[in-house]
């Protein structure tokens, strides 16, 4: 059993190219991105790790989701930073390689930050994207 955790904004990097042997993860997270999501675990015991996933929506075709898991789909990918569990969805990995997740709070918002190299083009809200 999954839910729906959050709403995350997506940036592409312009210039920023995956080199060989750069990273073996598919996805990493900044300090603030591992901080948030540990919280977000301890308030869900039950919950074994997140799930980022895509799925079509927004002007842009693509948008992140991230949700609750307490087991591991067959196909799943495993990212492992920090104490903390990732899983990625099998339609999400081929465009979240080399990607960075950060976390971001201000007066205003706080949400999860997608820096994704992989992005072509991004809507005017940030919130979908295309590859």
């Amino acid at each position: 059993m999954s839910s729906t955790l959050v709403s995350s904004s997506v940036r592409a990097i312009k210039g920023k190219r995956l080199t060989m042997g750069a990273t073996r993860a598919a996805i990493t997270l900044t300090e603030s991105a591992v901080k948030r999501v540990k919280d977000l675990l301890r308030q869900k015991p039950n919950s074994i790790a997140l799930r980022i996933g895509v799925r079509q929506r927004g002007c842009n075709g693509l948008s992140y989701t991230l949700d609750y898991v307490e087991e591991k789909k067959k196909m799943d990918e495993e990212v492992v930073q920090d104490g903390i569990k990732l899983l990625i969805d099998p339609k999400a990995q081929l465009s979240l390689l080399g990607t960075e997740m950060d976390f971001v709070q201000n007066k205003l918002s706080s949400e999860f930050i997608f820096n994704n190299p992989n992005i072509k083009g991004t809507c005017g809200c940030g919130e979908s994207f295309n590859v």
